[in-house]
This record gives structure tokens, sequence and C-alpha cells, in this order.
């Protein structure tokens, strides 16, 4: 069991041993610079309140660079481990299957705080010291459910293309699935309406509510609580565990 531990440890560390050699840190900076520029040339283009507005940019923009930075390293690391053989070896090793896969989604977590630290950081420029770090807690739950899903992803379809295009997708889906529902139920009902609502309904049921992860309005308004806190980790609690337990279902029924 201690040997187990210790190698779990040494994966999560190797992990982010490897996003760091990779220049992910460089990318990350690159990315989080820009969106403040970004912001700031997009608030000085349009009209209304000045501030608020630029938080909501800011926000945004750093909640898409760290989700899409999280997704890429997760899928492209995990492709390459493939590739070398690197996962074949240590299957080979007298350590059960979930040492290496739960090694991996822990070192993600870890990168995932090295994301949501700069951006916290970054949004006090904007918002007191409370929200900016009530909306940096809530993007490291949403960029760990994302690099867990990529994780699930790339286990099973075993090339980065379709697996980025899958988190992207499962991505998208979470964030706008309250909206769709608001839709769904707005319009005019009849039977073909009523069957894309349920439908709708279900998917939202099925999908993280990432629409409540690192809102802009905490940043402008300054609404974020406790509340929002707590069920930030709950949600995040959930999904990761629900995707790392898909993920050695389908790690156990592999062949290596």
């Amino acid at each position: 069991m201690t040997g187990a531990v210790g190698a779990l440890r040494a994966i999560a560390a190797s992990t982010v041993k490897e996003a760091l050699r990779s220049r992910l840190a460089w990318l990350l900076a690159a990315l989080l610079l820009g969106s403040v520029a970004l912001a700031g040339f997009l608030q000085a283009a349009l009209p209304g309140d000045g501030r608020g507005t630029q938080a909501v940019l800011l926000g945004a923009l750093l909640r898409l660079a760290a989700v899409c930075v999280a997704a890429v390293f997760a899928v492209t690391s995990l492709v390459r481990e493939y590739q070398d053989k690197q996962a074949d070896l240590f299957i080979a090793l007298p350590y059960p299957r979930a040492t290496w896969l739960l090694g991996r989604l822990a070192g993600c977590g870890a990168l995932a705080l090295l994301i949501a630290l700069p951006a916290g950081a970054l949004v006090l420029l904007v918002a007191p010291p409370g929200q900016a770090a009530l909306w940096a807690l809530a993007l490291l739950g949403e960029t760990w459910i994302v690099a867990a899903f990529a994780v699930f992803c790339t286990l099973t379809l075993q090339h980065a293309l379709p697996s980025l295009c899958a988190t992207y997708g499962f991505y998208v889906l979470a964030r706008s699935a309250a909206a769709l529902q608001l839709a769904g139920h707005d319009a005019v009902a009849d039977t073909s309406q009523g069957v894309i609502a349920a439908g709708i309904d279900a998917l939202a049921f099925v999908l993280p509510r990432l629409d409540a992860f690192a809102r802009g309005e905490w940043l402008e308004h300054h609404t974020g609580s406790a509340a929002d806190l707590a069920f930030v980790a709950a949600q995040t609690a959930i999904y990761v565990t629900l995707l790392a337990l898909a993920a050695l279902f389908d790690l156990y029924r592999k062949e290596f």
C-alpha cells in the first residue's frame, strides 16, 4: 500500500514537471497577459460601465484560457504517454492500474491549481480580495472537471484531435445547458418542442453546472457567497469522482 501511494505521488509530480518542461508556464503567462490586454481593449471599445465591463470580460477570457491550457495538456500528455509506451510500462509494474490513473488526475489537479492562482491574482485588478478568491476557487474546480473529462476521453479515444473536440464540446454544453433549458421552456409548446425540452432537461441533469462556476457577476457586482462556494465544491467532488470511476472502468477493461 505504501509503495502504491509513493508511486501515485511520483506520477503526480512527474505530470507537473512535464507541464513545466513543456513550457506550459510560458504559454499560460502569455494567455493570461493577453487576456488582460484584450479585456482592457474591449472595455475601451465597448460602451457601458467601464470597470464592470472590464471585470466581466477579464473573467471570461481568463476562464477560457485556463480551460484551454488544462485540456490541451491533459490530452497531449496522455497521448504522448501512450505513443511512447510509458503507460504500458507502468501497467506492467506490480501496482494497481488505479495508481497510474489517480496519479495522473492528481497531477492535473495540481496543474489546475497552478493555473487558477495567477488567474485569481489578475482578477484582483477588478474585484475585492474575497470575490477574487471565490472566483479563483471556482475556476480551480472548473478546470479540474475539464481536465478529468479530458483524461477520460483520451483513455477511451486515444487520439488527440477527437479527445480535444469531445472535451471542448462537453465544456460548451455544460456552460450553456441552463440557457438552453430556459430557451426550451420559453418556446411555444407543441409535441416536438416538448420532446426537445425533455431532452435538454435530461442533458442538463447529467452535466455539471459549469455556468455557476467563476461567474462574471461575482467580479462585477460582488455577489459571490459561501453558498456559491459550497455548490462549486459539491459539483467538483461529484463530477471528478464520477469521471475518475468511468476512466477506471475503461482502464481496467483494456488489454495491454
